[in-house]
C-alpha cells in the first residue's frame, strides 16, 4: 500500500510538472509604452514639491544635434500627456505643426493624490475658505522659471524663445493666469475648459486689470468649452470668451471654440488637437488643404 501511494504521488507530480513548467515559461507581456518618451524626476524644490517631467522628443532630435526646438508644456501630465503626444504625432505627420518637444508636468512618487497636488499648483486663488492647500500658482510659475525651464533648455535643446503652455480645467485656469502674470514666458496658450468660475470669475478681474495697463500680450491663445459642461462652469468660460474681443490686448491673437457634444473631460482631445494647430500655425510647414 505504501509503495502504491508513492507511485501515485510520483504520477501526480509528473502530470503537474508540465503545467507548472508551462506557467513558469509563459511569456511576460511587456507593458505598452509611448515611443520617444522619458520620465525625469527632479530634486525636491524649496517648497517641498517633487516634480516629474513626462518628455516626448521629436523624430529628428537624435539626428540633428545642433537643432533647437519649440516646447509645449502641458499641465496634469499624468493624465493628458498621452493624449497630447498622440495628437501631435498625427498633426506633425500632416505637416500642420512643426516638430517640437512636449513636456508633461507631473509629480514623482507612487499612489499620489493628484487632486490634492494639482490644487496646490494650478490654482491662483484659494478654492474656498477651507482649502488651505490651494492657491499657489505663482510658486509653480516660479518653479517653472527656476527649475524646469533651465533643465529642459539645457539638456533637451529647447528654444527659450518658443515656449508654449496647455492645460485643461484647473490647468486651463493656470494657463490663463500665466498669460497675465508672466506674459513674456510663453508664445502660445491652450486653455481647454478653463475653470474661470474659480474665485468668482477671479481670472476675468485679472484680465480686465491687465487690459487697463495697455501692455501687449504677444502670443496666440486658444480657449474652449464643452457643450455639455456643467451649466454654471460653461457660463464662466463663455463670459471670458465673450470678453476677449472687448479687452483688445495688443498683440494677442485668439480663437474661441465650443466643442459640441462633449462633457468636461471629453473635450480634451479636440481642444488640444485644434489648439496645437492654432498656436503653432506661424511655425507650421504647411497650412490649409493637403498639397499635391
Amino acid at each position: 500500500m505504501k509503495r502504491f501511494v508513492l507511485v501515485l504521488a510520483f504520477v501526480f507530480t509528473a502530470l503537474q510538472a508540465p503545467a507548472v513548467r508551462a506557467a513558469d515559461a509563459a511569456p511576460a507581456f511587456p507593458p505598452h509604452t509611448l515611443g520617444s518618451t522619458q520620465l525625469r524626476a527632479l530634486s525636491r524644490t524649496a517648497d517641498g514639491r517633487s516634480y516629474q517631467l513626462h518628455i516626448h522628443l521629436p523624430g529628428s532630435f537624435a539626428k540633428e544635434p545642433q537643432r533647437r526646438y519649440p516646447v509645449l508644456y502641458v499641465t496634469d501630465g499624468y493624465w493628458d500627456f498621452p493624449t497630447v503626444v498622440s495628437s501631435y504625432n498625427n498633426l506633425n505627420y500632416d505637416k500642420v505643426v512643426p516638430e517640437f518637444i512636449i513636456v508633461g508636468l507631473g509629480y514623482a512618487g507612487d499612489n499620489l493624490d493628484y487632486g490634492e497636488l494639482r490644487g496646490w499648483e494650478l490654482s491662483p486663488v484659494r478654492l474656498g475658505p477651507l482649502a488651505m492647500g490651494t492657491g499657489h500658482a505663482d510658486k509653480f510659475l516660479a518653479a517653472l522659471e527656476k527649475d524646469i525651464f533651465p533643465l529642459v533648455e539645457r539638456e533637451y535643446r529647447a528654444d527659450p524663445a518658443q515656449r508654449y503652455l496647455a492645460g485643461s480645467s484647473l490647468g486651463g485656469l493656470f494657463t490663463l493666469h500665466a498669460m497675465y502674470a508672466k506674459p513674456d514666458l510663453f508664445k502660445g496658450y491652450i486653455a481647454a475648459s478653463p475653470a474661470v468660475v474659480v474665485g468668482g470669475d477671479w481670472i476675468i478681474g485679472q484680465a480686465k486689470a491687465y487690459a487697463a495697463t495697455g501692455k501687449p500680450i504677444k502670443a496666440r491663445l486658444y480657449v474652449t468649452g464643452a457643450e455639455y459642461e456643467w451649466p454654471g462652469f460653461l457660463a464662466g468660460i463663455q463670459r471670458y470668451q465673450a470678453l476677449l474681443p472687448e479687452l483688445k490686448h495688443p498683440g494677442l491673437v485668439f480663437q474661441n471654440r465650443t466643442i459640441d457634444g462633449e462633457r468636461h473631460a471629453g473635450t480634451k482631445a479636440e481642444s488640444y488637437t485644434r489648439g496645437m494647430r492654432f498656436v503653432f500655425e506661424p511655425l507650421a510647414p504647411e497650412t490649409g488643404p493637403s498639397k499635391d
